[in-house]
């Protein structure tokens, strides 16, 4: 019996601090999505209204018609599904060769890969644009995606999962007659369920709030992702604050949804 006490004890004790640290990561959102009810001069009260007394759903639909932010939204999907799937796809591929491969070099050329971490986005900014320049591709979705279709944070993610696949079961496919192709599919890939999927959600996030590439690229409202309208909506003073706060709660529907999709595969 005490030692039964004890194990609920402890776990109560590690379940209040978890909770609390909980708790304070969903209070902005929380804060955002109550604000986003309330008639704009509440934002500027000194005390907070957790609890509107007066509901105002028709912030939503009136924030949705003062810009294009349909197309913003739908810019913003195309962009970091495509991000994603590059990711994912290529990462995969990538970290399989550097795995399970042995080649001349094999290891600079991880190392070479692993040096990119180290340079943020604004390094190579000016480089990067001039390129995509010379291709055509400013104002288009190709110069949104291209820079960041494979990523070196992906290459390193799915090479490290990979190599916890045992051998035997390559060396068993091939003598088995299963080609490269066979083998990653049916046999690398449902092993690195997870990582494949933390890799698609961190792609995903990365990409839709991905707002100084974007604002490099595109100068037109055709290609405008979500932050740069949700930035340019906030600019004209004539938009209630408590509308913005509405267009923040929907561009967080789109990444929940993806985390619930893939949180099954984080599981295995």
């Amino acid at each position: 019996m005490i030692r039964r006490r004890r194990s609920a004890w402890l776990r109560w004790a590690g379940f209040v601090p978890v909770a609390v640290f909980t708790f304070g990561l969903l209070l902005p959102i929380l804060w955002m999505t109550t604000t986003s009810f309330q008639a704009g001069e509440k934002m500027f009260q000194l005390t907070t209204e957790w609890i509107p007394t007066v509901w105002h759903p028709e912030n939503y639909p009136n924030a949705l018609s003062r810009a294009a932010f349909p197309r913003y939204f739908f810019n913003s999907g195309v962009f970091s599904l495509c991000v994603m799937i590059g990711n994912v796809v290529f990462g995969a591929m990538a970290g399989y060769g550097l795995a399970k491969f042995r080649f001349p070099g094999d290891r600079y050329v991880l190392l070479l890969i692993l040096s990119t971490l180290m340079l943020p986005l604004e390094v190579t900014l000016v480089p990067t644009f001039l390129v995509i320049q010379q291709f055509g591709w400013l104002n288009r979705y190709a110069g949104l995606v291209g820079p960041l279709f494979i990523e070196a944070f992906g290459v390193f993610l799915m090479r490290q999962s990979i190599i916890s696949v045992p051998s035997d079961y390559l060396e068993a496919a091939r003598i088995d007659g299963a080609s490269e192709i066979r083998i990653f599919l049916q046999v690398i890939l449902p092993q690195c369920t997870p990582a494949l999927a933390v890799l698609a959600i961190f792609s995903f996030r990365d990409s839709w709030d991905q707002f100084l590439w974007p604002l490099t690229v595109v100068s037109i409202d055709e290609y405008r992702t979500f932050p740069l309208g949700l930035v340019q909506f906030g600019e004209d003073y004539g938009n209630p604050p408590t509308e913005q706060m509405a267009i923040a709660v929907l561009a967080t529907i789109p990444v929940f949804l993806v985390f619930l999709i893939l949180q099954r595969s984080l599981r295995k």
